[in-house]
This record gives C-alpha cells, structure tokens and sequence, in this order.
C-alpha cells in the first residue's frame, strides 16, 4: 500500500465533462456521486497495474480511473508485449487520469515484461486483460505476488489452470474479480434473485443463446512488426508463423477493434467460452450451482467449416443435465440471452433488458429470502474488494465453475461424444480420450502450481 495522503487532488473538469468524455471513449456512463469530487476522498491511494492493452484492457482500464475517485486509486504501470500499443494506454490512461484527478497525477510507467511490473512493491493489484491462453500464468505468478486481481473472462484456457488458480489465490489470499460484469448488473441480479427465491417455482428448464463468430483468417506469414516481441505473445503455447490475424491489428490507433486471436482453436475456444462466460456464469447464478458446483452430463455439436486461420467453431447447440433435474439447452443467436422457466412461469434476461411470464414480479425489490452478492460497478466492486479483503461478486470460484460450463460444450463439441462429468471431484467419468481436450498444450516453463 502506498503512503497516505491528506487528500485527493481536485479535479479539472466538471462531473458532467468528465463523464462526457469517457462515454465518448467508448466506456458506458457510471455512477460516481457527486460528494467524492470534492474534497472528501479515501486517505490511501490504491496503485493498480494494467497488464494487456488490447479491446477489453483499454476499456477496463478507463472504468478503473472513472472509479478512482470513489475507490481511492489509481492507474501507475502498464505492460504489454507490443510496445506502441503499450504507449497507447500509457498516454490516453495518462491524459484520463489528469481530467479526473489533477496535475498532481503520477506518471505510468511502461513495462515490457509483466514481471517487472508484478515486482513492484508499491502496486496493490493488477487489471489482467491479456489473450486467454495467458490468463492462468499471468494471474497465478499476480497471486504468488500478492497482488489483487481484475481477470477478463474466460478466466482460463483449459480446466486445470481454473482449479490451479483457484489454489493460488486462496493459497495466498488475495482478491480476485472475474471480469463478469453481468453480475453487477440489476437485471441480471434481479431475475437471479427472482429464481433462487422460489417466484416461477422449481426450475425446470433454462434457454440460453449466445452469438457466434464468422469471418475468414490469412494464415501467410508475415514479418513480425517492430516493437512487437512475438515470442513473448506467444507465451505458454507452441511456435506459429506470425501473421497480422493470428495476434491483432497494427493499424489500431483507438485499441478498439476485434483480435484474430479470439477465433483461433490455440488461444481460445469460441463465443462458446468469449460469450458463454457471460451466459453460462447467470445460469449457474439463478441455479446457485455457481461457486462449487455444475452440470453432470453434457452434449454438444458445433460447425467447424475451413475459414482459413480462423477455426474456432461457429454455429453450435448444446444440452446440459444438472443433477437435480434442470436441463439447460443453448444454441446460437443475435444476443446472450438467459431464459429461466419455471413450474409457475418464466424469467429472461439479456443486457439492459429483463421480461417476465407475470411482468409485477419484477417490481419486487430484492429483499429477504436468499441474498445474493450485490454491486452497481463491476470494477468499482474490485477496488472497494481490493481495500477491504473482502471476496467480490464474481470470486475465482465462480468464474472457474462458469468457465468450466463452456469448456465441457467445447469438448463434447470436438469428440461428438456425450460428456459425463462430476461436478465434486472436477472430472470426466469414462472417457480416457476426452480427458485429453481438458488439458492444455504448454510450453516448458510455464507452470501451474501455486
């Protein structure tokens, strides 16, 4: 923790400005109240470190300075592998963090090599937003640092690295928040609320939707751009020819556009994991079989057509048996959408938007009965976990157990086999040849343990 300071610096531009500003970026509006922008503030500065400074890193990492004020923090390091883009973040985080808090604000430092950064004694936690093939070892050697973590979705690549990390941040003891958002969102907290306390019956059915990928990769090589240290982004998986679509665009001045990674087999396993981390994580909520549980039988079919690069499945549609009964069945569509149905009624939801068979029992505020974590900003909830030690609404155990949904659709996907799964001891029952897709295919060098 860095040393106390009497208060934080005023701000140069008006609420109202500010905020224009970041949802001009690209970043949805935030409640901020109105008392923390004069001069009441926390007394001790949070220093959180951002490692990765793609899509989703640029974006956390402005949520995490419009929440500064609040939460008392502040963004002072980035890392990334590619260094222009690196100076990116550096600059807008830099130019951000003057609108809201002052001349007074520190400089950020740029590290090539996140170690360094996770070195450093005067960080109190980090934003990892990094290709998910790099989430376990990068979050594992954060947790062996001490350093509390803001994990993108999906927290990891493969079933093993959820249940290493899960060790390693419980070994050590510090915060984790899975980059989840829907769980700070009053529609989604709403309905879950709805179907945990018993207001359309027992559950007997889930629908779920997610959107899919499309598009065409060019596998030809390329010479590797100046200032990227390919080798470095490759990480923990094995040597690939560099081509622009297999990492991300060079010619990205605003870091917003999609990477061609997200539709390679090798870093990710399709909007499968990217959106069922979403859907699946909201299913498991209303059920309450988010944080130690899951389904025990699966079956999936995808479409993988020859795109080129790109060979993450496209269409798909699944079956997932709980074992008490409930049946959640998912498939492709426009948007994430959640459909809980009831012996009394149904519940859906997607962002922004909820629906009810009896719309009334959405009015009912979400009080007594079985209470669910509550935030109203998913980074917020982070850096409010970070100061207290107090376990956030998206844990490592929820983001493991929603995570693991996906992967075991991924599996049944690619073996076309149904998947028979025990939710207790994290394991495939019967199937020596599935058992193989649950493992990841490392590099030496790049442990798991904790």
């Amino acid at each position: 923790m860095s040393s106390p300071v009497s208060a934080l610096p005023a701000a140069r531009l008006s609420r109202r400005r500010f905020l224009g500003s970041i949802i001009a970026a690209g970043v949805a509006p935030m409640f901020v109240p109105s008392r923390l922008f004069g001069a009441s503030a926390p007394g001790n500065i949070l220093r959180i470190g951002c490692i990765g400074s793609g899509r989703m890193g640029f974006n956390d990492m402005r949520t995490a300075i419009g929440q500064g004020v609040e939460c008392g923090s502040r963004i002072v390091a980035v890392s990334d592998v590619d260094r222009p883009r690196m100076a990116i973040l550096k600059r807008e985080g830099e130019r951000l963090g003057r609108e809201l808090h002052g001349d007074e604000t520190a400089e950020i430092s740029m590290h090539e090599d996140f170690r360094e950064l996770l070195a450093r004694k005067d960080i109190d936690g980090v934003i990892i937003a990094t290709p998910d093939f790099a989430h376990a070892f990068i979050a594992i050697e954060a947790a062996r640092a001490g350093k509390g973590i803001y994990l993108e979705k999906p927290l990891t690549f493969a079933i093993p690295e959820g249940q290493a990390l899960v060790k390693a941040v419980r070994d050590h003891g510090i915060v984790l928040q899975t980059g989840s958002q829907q769980r700070s969102s009053i529609h989604f907290h709403r309905v879950c609320w709805l179907v945990r306390n018993g207001r359309i019956g027992t559950i007997k059915e889930i629908e779920v939707t997610n959107p899919l990928d499309s598009g065409v990769g060019n596998a030809a090589p390329m010479p590797i751009p100046e200032g990227l240290d390919y080798i470095a982004w490759m990480g923990p998986t094995t040597d690939e020819p560099y081509t622009e679509d297999r990492v991300h665009s060079q010619n990205d001045p605003n870091l917003s556009s999609r990477p061609g990674w997200l539709q390679i087999e090798k870093y990710c396993r399709g909007q499968v994991a990217g959106w069922g981390a979403h859907t699946y994580d909201i299913a498991q909520w209303g059920l309450g079989t988010d944080f130690n549980s899951g389904p025990v039988e699966i079956t999936a079919e995808g479409e993988f057509p020859d795109r080129g690069l790109f060979n993450v499945h496209t269409t798909y549609s699944g079956t997932a048996l709980y074992g008490n009964g409930v049946v959640m069945k998912s498939k492709n569509g426009t948007t994430g959408t959640i459909k809980f149905i009831g012996t009394d009624g149904w519940l859906s939801v997607k962002r922004g938007k909820f629906d009810a068979s009896d719309p009334e029992i959405l009015r009912e505020n979400p009080e007594g009965g079985i209470q669910l974590a509550t935030s109203n900003n998913h980074m917020g909830n982070f850096l409010q976990c970070l100061r207290s030690g107090k376990d956030p609404v998206a844990p490592v155990e929820v983001g493991h157990r929603s995570n693991t949904v996906s992967l075991l659709h991924y599996i049944s996907m690619k073996t076309g086999r149904t998947i028979h799964w025990d939710p207790a001891t994290e394991k495939i029952i019967g199937d020596p040849g599935a058992d193989k897709l649950v493992e990841c295919d490392c590099r030496p060098g790049f442990p798991l343990g904790s």
